[in-house]
C-alpha cells in the first residue's frame, strides 16, 4: 500500500519495501487521468493516433515505436528518488546498473562484465565493462558506481538508504569498484541490480532536481522529450553496451489512463502495450490482444502486531491464520490471473519453501475453537482495519473474519503509513513487488527491523542465525537453496504477517509486439521487436 511517511527517519524505513496493491493503484492513476480528464482526450489521444499509422518495420530497419500505457508512469526520474518499487521498469528504458536479473531471478552482467569476493566474503569488486559512456557522454567507471552508492545512502530524500545497509563504502579503483560490506554479505549481485542502484551521470546526478526532470543513465533508451506525470518520448541508446540486441527504436511512454480507454487505445493502435487491470483482461483478449502475465515476487498480507491485545495471545493469531481463505482473494481481485500465497514467494522461486506450504489451511471451524479457548466469544474482539484508501482486500478480511466471531470496523488514514512504520497499528494490510535478493525480502518481512514486521522488533525464533547463513554462503553454492529455504521457514514462524495472494503483473499487447523474456518482476526489452499495424 502507498504511504508517505511524515518524518525522515519513517521515510528512510519505507525505503526499504514499496508496495503494489492493484486495486489502489489502479485507483491512483484513474484520479490523476481523471484530473487531466479532458485535456488528455483533446490534445494527447489524436497527438498519439496521428502516430499509430508509424509503427514500423520489425529489427531490421524502419521505425520501430513501442507505445506503452502505464500505470506507473514515474513521478520522479531520479532513481535514488523514485525507489525500488514496480516503477523501477519504466526506469530501466534509461539507466543500467551493475546486474540484471535473468529468467530464473539470477543476477547476471549489466554494466559490470563481471564480479568476484575477497577470502572472507566481505568484500565484493564489479569489473566494468569497457568504453561506455552516459548519454551526456561522461564515462561509466568506477568513480560513477561509487557517486551513485553515496548518493543512494546520503542524499536528503533518498528512498534507497534502509537496501544499503551492508555497504560501508566503495573504492573507485578505474573501471574496478570496490565495495566494502559491513558483514558477510553474499547478496551483493542480487541486490545492486535495477530495482536499487540504476546508476545517473554523476555530472547530471549533481543536481538531482535536474536529473529528476531530465534523467541521464547509460541504459538502452535515452530520454528526448518528458511531460512530467504524463508522457516521456525516449530513442534507442546507440551506445549501450548490448544495442545490437535492442530492436526497438523509439518509446512513447504514457501515463494510463482509465482502464476501459486503454484497451480501447490498444485495440486502435494509440497503444501497442500497457499493464491491463485483471477486470479488463478478457475485453483484451476479444479485442485480439495478447493477454499476459509476467512473472513476479508479489505478494499480500495481513499485518498482525503481536504486541498489542489481541494478538498478544497466539491463539488469537492462528485463529486468523485459519480464517483466511485465499481462493476468495485470488476470484474476486484477479479474475483467476493471480495466485493463491502462504509465503512471500512464488512457486518454483528458489527461495521458495515447500515444506512450508499450507501450514495454516482455511478452516472457520478450528478458528472459531481457538478463539474459545482464548475466552473469547463471538463478537467479544473488535478491531479497526486501518489503511490508506479504499481496497476490496478489506472487505474481504472483514468478511471472512467476521465469519469466526472476529468484528472489524474499516478505517480509511492518508496518513497511514506514519503509524505503519511506527509500529502503532494493532492490524492492516500490505502489499509488495518483491526484492531481486530473495534475502532482503525475508529480512523485510521477518526481521527485527523489518519495515514490514508490524511486530517489530519481535522476530521469529531462530530467524537470525538462518539469515547469516544466507549471507554465508555464496550464491553459486551447492547448498545455497536449501539454506536459503531454511530461512524461508524460519521467517514463516512469524506471528505477525498471514500471506494471502499474489496479484499478477497482468499485461496486453498488440500482436505487432513480440513475447518478452519471463525475467521474474522485470520488463526485458533485449530482443523484443516491433512491426506494424493494430492488432
Amino acid at each position: 500500500m502507498p504511504g508517505h511517511p511524515a518524518s525522515r527517519s519513517n521515510s528512510r524505513s519505507h525505503s526499504h519495501v514499496h508496495p503494489l496493491r492493484r486495486p489502489v493503484r489502479r485507483r491512483t492513476a484513474r484520479l490523476r487521468a481523471t484530473a487531466l480528464g479532458t485535456a488528455l482526450a483533446a490534445l494527447l489521444v489524436p497527438a498519439l493516433a496521428a502516430c499509430s499509422g508509424e509503427t514500423a518495420a520489425a529489427a531490421g530497419g524502419g521505425n520501430a515505436t513501442l507505445k506503452w500505457a502505464s500505470s506507473y508512469f514515474p513521478a520522479h526520474w531520479d532513481p535514488v528518488v523514485s525507489g525500488s518499487g514496480a516503477q523501477f521498469r519504466e526506469l530501466a528504458l534509461v539507466y543500467a546498473s551493475l546486474t540484471r536479473t535473468d529468467a530464473k531471478g539470477n543476477a547476471v552482467p549489466d554494466l559490470a562484465k563481471s564480479w568476484d569476493y575477497n577470502s572472507r566474503g566481505d568484500q565484493v569488486t564489479f569489473h566494468l565493462r569497457p568504453g561506455l559512456k552516459f548519454g551526456d557522454g561522461e564515462p561509466v567507471n568506477a568513480a560513477a558506481v561509487k557517486a551513485a552508492v553515496e548518493r543512494a545512502k546520503k542524499q536528503k530524500n533518498s528512498a534507497l538508504f534502509g537496501d544499503l545497509t551492508s555497504i560501508r563504502s566503495v573504492d573507485a579503483e578505474g573501471l574496478d569498484a570496490v565495495v566494502h560490506l559491513t558483514q558477510v554479505d553474499y547478496q551483493i549481485p542480487q541486490l545492486l541490480g535495477e530495482r536499487v542502484l540504476q546508476i545517473a551521470s554523476p555530472k547530471a546526478a549533481a543536481s538531482p532536481a535536474k536529473l529528476d526532470q531530465s534523467p541521464v543513465g547509460a541504459g538502452p533508451f535515452t530520454v528526448t522529450q518528458l511531460i512530467p506525470g504524463t508522457k516521456a518520448v525516449l530513442k534507442k541508446n546507440p551506445a549501450y553496451w548490448d544495442a545490437k540486441n535492442i530492436h526497438i527504436d523509439q518509446v512513447e511512454l504514457t501515463s494510463a489512463p482509465d482502464a476501459s480507454t486503454v484497451v480501447s487505445g490498444l485495440r486502435t493502435g494509440v497503444y501497442n502495450f500497457a499493464d491491463i487491470a485483471p477486470s479488463q483482461a478478457d475485453a483484451a483478449k476479444k479485442a485480439g490482444l495478447d493477454v499476459f502475465v509476467q512473472p513476479g515476487f508479489n505478494a499480500n498480507n495481513i499485518s498482525l502486531n503481536i504486541n498489542k491485545a489481541p494478538f498478544d495471545d497466539s491463539r488469537v493469531v492462528d485463529a486468523v491464520r485459519y480464517a483466511v481463505n485465499r481462493k476468495e482473494f485470488v476470484d474476486k481481485l484477479t479474475f483467476g490471473y493471480g495466485e493463491e500465497t502462504d509465503q512471500p514467494f512464488p512457486k518454483g522461486y528458489v527461495a521458495y519453501d515447500p515444506e512450508s506450504a499450507d501450514t495454516w489451511p482455511y478452516d472457520p471451524a478450528k478458528a472459531k475453537k481457538l478463539l474459545a479457548e482464548a475466552g473469547h466469544k463471538a463478537g467479544d474482539i473488535k478491531l479497526d482495519l486501518v489503511i490508506p484508501a479504499e481496497d476490496p482486500q478489506a472487505e474481504i478480511v472483514q468478511s471472512q473474519l467476521a465469519e469466526v466471531g472476529i468484528t472489524v470496523k474499516i478505517k480509511i488514514d492518508k496518513n497511514w503509513a506514519t503509524p505503519f512504520f511506527a509500529k502503532d497499528l494493532t492490524l492492516s494490510l500490505y502489499g509488495t513487488t518483491g526484492r531481486d535478493s530473495a534475502l532482503q525480502t525475508l529480512t523485510a518481512h521477518f526481521g527485527p527491523d523489518g519495515p514490514l514486521n508490524l511486530s517489530s522488533p519481535y522476530e521469529p525464533a531462530g530467524f537470525e542465525a538462518a539469515v547469516a547463513k544466507v549471507r554465508g554462503t555464496p550464491l553459486d553454492a551447492a547448498d545455497y537453496p536449501a539454506v536459503l529455504r531454511a530461512a524461508t521457514r524460519a521467517g514463516l514462524k512469524s506471528g505477525a504477517l498471514v500471506f494471502t495472494y499474489s496479484s499478477p503483473n497482468l499485461f496486453a499487447k498488440s500482436r505487432s509486439v513480440s513475447a518478452l523474456p519471463k525475467n521474474p518482476a522485470h520488463l526485458d526489452w533485449t530482443g523484443v521487436t516491433v512491426t506494424g499495424g493494430t492488432p
